[in-house]
Order: structure tokens, then C-alpha cells, then sequence
């Protein structure tokens, strides 16, 4: 993947994501072939592109894509072997998405802003998965529900394009996994952080938060029905063990199916203040054994991520 200013764009790349908001220019994973969609993109808002140099039928010098880094502008994302430079990119995830809670957090809900946050960090763990997982891992206490949002989110898109998925579904998949935790603004720091076994009360705020994130971005005109569902059924279950609605089987769709095993890969293979860090394979070999609960044939997709 290479990250290029709109000035650079020309016919012939293979776009995967304009840095804009979908209701602005809503194409996504597209071979540029047109005059027309040229113009577009260059009359949107975006500053730059990522671009699939491998899909492209024209070539790509990489160091059209070279440019200083801007605190406010996220970094290039390329095929990436270095544990600092997916740090680097983990970092300003990070900073955006704790920048747009703080705007979610004041009534200023838009979405599609998370749009090309979804699609770089995606592109950061398709480049190097392993990699991105161990940078991952590696979150304090006061940005691991962000880190936490950013993995399950990259984990998603990329489970997405294994499924050939529209680029449509995928970026809603994207954005579905950055936000599906947004409830937790209403459960109290002191509960979320706490160390200790929770009391029946504490549980029950705990258990609240996809009702009350689903709600939340119902009520601020929230319109996409992957993102409300994922934000409102990532604990559900396929056996309806799950919460807040017991749903089973067929009622989950495939979107809170693929919410549910990237969610709980993320948690089990992260160490908290109350357990170790599973391995990968751990995590997977159990997840498959669940299969009253997990998706066995998206558990195994997800196993491909990191052959």
C-alpha cells in the first residue's frame, strides 16, 4: 500500500480508499479508469489516497508516496516489516480515534470522518500481521480500549476482503469495529479499570454498553444498519447465550458474527490486569472448539490471518 497526495493520482492506480467521508465520494477499492472519477476525487475535500500498488495496471514509483509526515495527517501505509513503523501508524490511529470519541462524546457524531482511520490501520495489518498483533498488545491502561477498537477493527476489514466482501460492507466493517465499544462512555472509568472481580452491580453497567452505544448512535442519526448492529450485538452468541437480546443462530448476521470472533481473538490474545495473554494459536484452537458460540468457518478464516 502506498499513501499518495491527490495531486499524485492519475489513471491506472487501484484506489483503496479516498481519505474523505463516503458521503462525500463513497468509491472504494476501485481501478481509476475514468476522467470523471479523476475529477471527482480531485474536487473532494481529501488530501491524499491509498493506493494498491500491486493492483495497479500503471507503475508506481514508491517515492511518489514520499513526503514529510504531518502530526495531523496519518502516516503512509506500506508494506510494512518494521515493528516501529507499525507502531508509528498504531500511534496516530490511535490519536484520531480518541480525538473523534471526544467529538462523538460532545453530540458530534459523524461516522464516515472514521472512514480512512479504518482503512490505514486495516492496510497496516494486512501488510504485516503478526507484527501489528505484538505492537497491539503492547497498550496502557488509559489507550486500551482504543488499541483494543483499532485491532478488532483491522482484524474485520481484513476478514472482510477474505470473504470478498463489497468495499461498501468492508468499510462499514471498519468503522463497525472502531466504534462498537462507544457505549462504554456511559459505564464509569473506575468499573472499566477495575482489577478485581466485579460486584452484580458493576456487571450489570458493564453489560450494558451495546444497548447503550447502539442508542446513543441511533439517537445522533446514525443511519448505517451494519454499524448499529455490530455496536448493539457484538456480545450476542450463536447458542443465545449472548446479551443484551439472546439472539441465536440465523439472527445474527454476518457482520456480528465477524464482530463477535475478531472481539473476543483480540481479548483473549491481550493481557489484562487480571489474566496472561493467550497465544494465537491458543486463542484459535479454543475459539474453533466453541462452536456453539463462534462462527467455526469465520474462526478459521481468521486462523488464515496469521499462517
Amino acid at each position: 500500500m502506498l499513501r499518495i497526495p491527490k495531486s499524485m493520482l492519475r489513471k491506472g492506480m487501484y484506489i483503496e480508499a479516498v481519505e474523505c467521508p463516503t458521503t462525500e465520494f463513497s468509491l472504494r477499492r476501485f481501478l481509476l479508469q475514468s476522467d470523471e472519477v479523476l475529477r471527482s476525487i480531485r474536487n473532494s475535500s481529501a488530501s491524499h489516497l491509498l493506493v494498491n500498488c500491486a493492483r495497479s495496471t500503471v507503475k508506481i514509483d514508491s517515492s511518489e508516496g514520499s513526503e514529510p509526515d504531518r502530526p495531523d495527517q496519518p502516516g503512509p501505509s506500506v508494506k510494512m516489516a518494521d515493528p516501529v513503523a507499525v507502531r508509528q501508524e498504531v500511534s496516530r490511529a490511535t490519536k484520531a480515534l480518541r480525538e473523534e470519541f471526544r467529538l462523538i462524546i460532545s453530540g458530534r457524531v459523524d461516522l464516515s470522518r472514521l472512514g480512512p482511520t479504518a482503512m490505514e490501520i486495516g492496510a497496516s495489518l494486512e501488510a504485516s500481521p503478526d507484527i501489528f498483533l505484538e505492537v497491539t498488545r503492547l497498550k496502557s491502561k488509559d489507550e486500551g480500549t482504543y488499541v483494543h477498537s483499532l485491532a478488532v477493527s483491522a482484524l474485520m476489514t481484513h476478514l472482510g476482503r477474505l470473504l470478498d466482501l463489497d468495499a461498501k460492507t468492508i468499510e462499514a466493517l471498519g468503522i463497525g469495529g472502531l466504534i462498537h465499544d462507544v457505549g462504554k462512555i456511559h459505564v464509569p472509568n473506575a468499573v472499566l479499570r477495575k482489577q478485581g472481580p466485579l460486584t452484580p452491580g458493576e456487571m450489570k453497567a458493564i453489560r450494558s454498553h451495546p444497548e447503550s452505544g447502539y442508542r446513543f448512535l441511533k439517537g445522533h442519526g446514525e443511519r448505517s444498519q451494519i454499524v448499529l448492529d455490530i455496536c448493539r450485538h457484538h456480545h450476542e452468541m450463536l447458542d443465545g447465550s449472548g446479551y443484551p437480546a439472546g439472539l441465536a443462530g440465523d439472527q445474527l448476521s454476518l457482520p456480528i458474527r465477524i464482530c463477535t470472533v475478531c472481539d473476543v481473538f483480540d481479548a483473549l490474545t491481550s493481557p489484562r490486569p487480571y489474566k496472561h495473554a493467550w497465544t494465537k494459536s491458543d486463542a484459535l484452537a479454543w475459539m474453533y472448539e466453541q462452536g456453539h458460540l463462534f462462527d467455526r468457518t469465520l474462526v478459521i478464516r481468521l486462523s488464515s490471518i496469521f499462517e
